[in-house]
C-alpha cells in the first residue's frame, strides 16, 4: 500500500465515525459540525452514569465537579492556556455577553465593532449603547479582504475613550483571518480591551491564547470541534479578569460560608458560571476534541483545512459564472462565492437546489454570497461534486 493510499484509507475510516456524513455532502461546519458516534456515546454514557448515581446527591455532585475539571482541561490544552482562565457557557453569544455586560460602562465611553460581526453581538452592543449612553461605531474591515490593512483600519477608528473593541478572529462571512496579535498591540497601546468572537476560529486555527494576550475570547464547541450544541466557553485573560464584574450570578460562581450563604466570588473563570448545566454534553465535547487530536495536531488539521479550501477555491474560480470573494487562496476553511450576475434570490435558489441533492451550504446576507465550509476530513470528491452541481444549476 502506497503512502497516499494509506492516508486515504485513514481518512475514510475517520469519516466513518461521523454518522451524518454517510448520506450527505456537508459544507456547513461553520454553522454546526456533525457529532461523531463516540461523542454521542459519551453523552449517553455520562447521562446514564448521572442517573445511576443520583441524579442529585453527594456522590453525583463530586462526579460532576470532577467532570467539569476534565472538560476545562481538555479545552485549555487545545487553546494553550490554563483551566482557571476558562468559563463554561452555552455558546458564543453567552460568552460575548459576559464581558459586554460585565464592564463598568460610563456615559461617553466608545465601543468599536468591525462591520463583519454577527447579528447577536451587534444587537447586544446597540443595547449597551442605549442603556449606558455609550457611542457604538463600526470600522470597515470587510473592504480589507483582498487589499488593505485591517490593523491600520482599527487604529484609525480607535479613540482615546474606546473602552472595548469587538471583532472576530475569523470573519464569519468572508473567511478572512485577522492578524489578532498585531491588533492586540494597537489596542493595548490605546488602553482598549478586546473581545473576540471566536465562533469560526476555535477548532479551525491552531491557537495559543496565552501568547495572543487577548482579553476575552468567546467560543463554542458545536462548530469546528463538532461537539454537541449547548456547550461553549469564554477565555478571560488574567489581567482582564480584574476588570470584569459578573454578568450572570449563581451558586457555581460564589464562595459560601458554613451556612451555605454566599460571601464572595470565586477567583477564576467559574466566577461567571451560574447553575445547573447539561453536564452529559460536557462528555460529548471532551470526546469530540479527543477524536480530532487522534487524527493530528491543531497545526496539522489547520494545514489540511487550508489545502482543502484552496482546492475548492481553485475549482470554483475556474467557473465562468462564479466569482470567489477572495482573489487568493483562503486562509481558513470558509470559502464564500457569488454568481458573476448575482442576486440574493439566485443564491437562495442555488442553496435550495444543492440541498435537494444532499449537498449542504448556506447563504450569507452581507455580503450577498454563498458560503461553503470545508474541514480537514472533507473529500476532494465532495468538492468536485459541489462544483459539478453548481454547473448544472447554472445551465
Amino acid at each position: 500500500m502506497t503512502s497516499s493510499s494509506a492516508i486515504a484509507t485513514q481518512l475514510h475510516r475517520h469519516r466513518e465515525q461521523f454518522p451524518a456524513l454517510a448520506n450527505k455532502i456537508y459544507f456547513n461546519y461553520g454553522g454546526q459540525g456533525p457529532l461523531s458516534k463516540q461523542a454521542m456515546d459519551a453523552i449517553i454514557q455520562a447521562e446514564t452514569h448521572i442517573q445511576q448515581l443520583g441524579p442529585f446527591g453527594n456522590e453525583v455532585g463530586r462526579w460532576i465537579g470532577s467532570h467539569i475539571q476534565t472538560i476545562k482541561q481538555a479545552i485549555a490544552t487545545e487553546l494553550n492556556t490554563t483551566p482557571e482562565t476558562i468559563t463554561l457557557t452555552e455558546n458564543v453569544t453567552v460568552g460575548c455577553n459576559i464581558p459586554l455586560w460585565g464592564i463598568d460602562w460610563r456615559s461617553g465611553d466608545h465601543l468599536l465593532l468591525s462591520d463583519c460581526e454577527h447579528q447577536g453581538v451587534i444587537a447586544a452592543a446597540k443595547e449597551i449603547g442605549r442603556r449606558f449612553h455609550v457611542e457604538v461605531t463600526t470600522c470597515p474591515l470587510m473592504a480589507t479582504l483582498n487589499a488593505g490593512d485591517p490593523v491600520a483600519v482599527i487604529a484609525q477608528n480607535l479613540r482615546p475613550n474606546t473602552r472595548l473593541v469587538i471583532l472576530s478572529h475569523v470573519l464569519w462571512n468572508t473567511g478572512q483571518v485577522l492578524p489578532l496579535e498585531k491588533i492586540m498591540a494597537v489596542c493595548r497601546n490605546n488602553n482598549s480591551l478586546v473581545l473576540v468572537d471566536a465562533a469560526q476560529s476555535v477548532g479551525l486555527l491552531p491557537l495559543n491564547l496565552n501568547e495572543l494576550g487577548v482579553d476575552f475570547y468567546a467560543f463554542t464547541g458545536h462548530k469546528w470541534w463538532c461537539g454537541p450544541a449547548g456547550v461553549g466557553g469564554l477565555y478571560i485573560q488574567p489581567e482582564a479578569f480584574k476588570k470584569l464584574a459578573p454578568t450572570f450570578i449563581g451558586w457555581r460562581g460564589v464562595i459560601k460560608d458554613k451556612q451555605g450563604q454566599p460571601i464572595d466570588f470565586l477567583a477564576n473563570g467559574q466566577k461567571y458560571e451560574v447553575g445547573t448545566s447539561a453536564y452529559s454534553f460536557y462528555a460529548g465535547l471532551v470526546e469530540a476534541i479527543a477524536l480530532h487530536q487522534k487524527w493530528g495536531t491543531a497545526a496539522e488539521r489547520y494545514q489540511q483545512i487550508c489545502r482543502n479550501s484552496e482546492y475548492l477555491w481553485r475549482k470554483l474560480s475556474a467557473l465562468s459564472q462564479i466569482k470567489c470573494l477572495r482573489t487568493s487562496p483562503p486562509e481558513s476553511g470558509l470559502v464564500s462565492f457569488q454568481f458573476v450576475q448575482h442576486d440574493s434570490h439566485t443564491s437562495f435558489k442555488l442553496v435550495q437546489f444543492l440541498e435537494t441533492n444532499k449537498i449542504f451550504t448556506r447563504t450569507i446576507a452581507n455580503p450577498d454570497c454563498i458560503r461553503a465550509t470545508v474541514h480537514y476530513f472533507t473529500l476532494e470528491s465532495e468538492m468536485d461534486e459541489l462544483v459539478e452541481q453548481i454547473e448544472k444549476f447554472s445551465q
